[in-house]
């Protein structure tokens, strides 16, 4: 084991005191606005915890806060801006970065370093906050959290909770107390590692309780003006930033004017919050004649929508491909997929719960195969079962309140201060 700049400090010989019974414990769920993802499965997290008070463990008076830590840097940036960078011209260096940086016998432990540099202000909300846990959707916030908790010498539970089908090699690893992961290959990835097994938990990742819920389709169908009688197919082509799906969109747009030879399949686009690409769908359609394509915005009732039709087709993201699953809703993954989209292929192919296609030919003929086979996408969906997990929202919350409840104050070892520290770990479970 290796320690960058060791620091010593000097502890008093008492260990710190649990928080008064009467004082409304406090959990934080930190994520950061890169993408949305990360945001909503923190928000499923925190919707749990409210729906859940006074049962499971959770006490009647537990308070939750939702805090985005780039708020929180010394220098503020964008997330969603700065998310071109992993779809751009340097998805490649992304990529390597993140399949194949700290995944080996070397690997990130924790530190104090991003705490002190980057996040000093998150130190000092820690500080005064005195949370009773808190849990992570992203490694961003799961270092700075370390790094303030060895700072201000509290002594809390760190959850950390990955939204992808793998995890990356910057989570602290010897300094989290619990890893909620997705699946059991997930874990396979963390024993290596040298995270007990304590310290796992296969809950599934986290979406909100909507995607839980059944829908009546009929009624949704009319909602949006959609066929009864027709295979629909839904389209998530929409975001805040329009960057990510510049590719997406060009395979999407090779197969619209095909269309009209799959009169049986409806394609619905959801364009989100992009005006202009709105206005250029709505031209295509209106150029091409097309009855069987329409478009919608942004829309509150995603999880309906979505459960209300046949299939979907997106990009290989941890969040989407998880709604999809807890609707069941047959996946047609589009575009080449990088870094931790394409452990998110990789997972989801080889369970047989998606298809894959990366151009806008072989997306076409995957509309050829619904339209002459509806039945095909029956085998996805039963796939699909076998990794559905609707309730890992709620087994998070649970497992988070009985770590804080029952935590013994940490011992010497772990409170020992590291800028930076590196470890060995075990052979690989999964080579990148």
């Amino acid at each position: 084991m290796m320690a960058l700049m060791d620091e010593q400090p000097q502890h008093s010989n008492t260990l710190p005191l649990p928080p008064n019974e009467e004082e409304a414990p406090l959990v934080l769920v930190a994520h950061a606005s890169v993408g949305s993802g990360h945001k909503l499965a923190a928000q499923a997290i925190a919707q749990a915890f409210e729906d859940l008070k006074g049962t499971c463990g959770i006490p009647e008076n537990a308070q939750v806060e939702l805090v985005d830590i780039l708020d929180f840097g010394r220098v503020r940036f964008n997330g969603d801006r700065w998310a071109h960078l992993f779809t751009g011209v340097t998805r490649p260096w992304y990529d390597f970065v993140w399949r194949y940086l700290f995944t080996g016998r070397f690997l990130w432990g924790g530190g104090w370093s991003w705490a002190r540099i980057m996040f000093p202000k998150y130190t000092e909300f820690i500080r005064q906050k005195k949370p009773v846990a808190v849990i992570c959707t992203h490694i961003t916030a799961a270092n700075a959290t370390v790094g303030a908790r060895m700072i201000t010498e509290q002594d809390f539970p760190l959850v950390c909770v990955p939204t992808d089908y793998e995890t990356e090699g910057w989570w602290p690893h010897r300094a989290a107390d619990l890893f909620c992961v997705g699946t059991e290959s997930m874990a396979e990835t963390l024993r290596p590692r040298k995270v007990e097994e304590e310290r796992i938990a296969i809950t599934g990742i986290p979406t909100r309780l909507a995607f839980s819920e059944t829908y009546d389709r009929q009624s949704v169908r009319e909602k949006y003006h959609l066929p009864q009688n027709k295979t629909v197919v839904l389209a998530l082509a929409g975001s805040t930033m329009a960057s990510p799906y510049v590719l997406f969109r060009d395979a999407l747009d090779q197969m619209i004017p095909y269309m009209h030879t799959m009169p049986q399949v409806h394609l619905l686009f959801c364009v989100g919050t992009d005006e202009d690409y709105r206005r250029h769908l709505e031209r295509q359609i209106e150029d091409l004649r097309l009855t069987n394509v329409s478009v919608i915005e942004y829309t509150e009732d995603m999880a309906a929508l979505m459960s209300s039709c046949d299939a979907v087709v997106c990009k290989a993201g941890g969040l989407v491909t998880t709604e999809a699953l807890c609707t069941q809703t047959p996946m047609i993954l589009l575009g080449r997929a990088y870094g931790q989209e394409y452990m998110n292929v990789r997972m989801l192919t080889s369970h047989g719960a998606a298809m894959h296609v990366t151009t806008g030919r072989e997306l076409l003929e995957v509309f050829r195969q619904l339209q002459s086979n509806p039945k095909h996408m029956e085998a996805l969906v039963m796939n699909e079962s076998l990794l559905r997990k609707p309730d890992a929202a709620k087994q998070i919350a649970i497992s988070t309140m009985d770590l804080a409840l029952g935590r013994k104050p940490m011992d010497k070892a772990t409170r020992k201060h590291y800028f930076a520290h590196f470890y060995f770990g075990h052979k690989p479970a999964h080579t990148r």
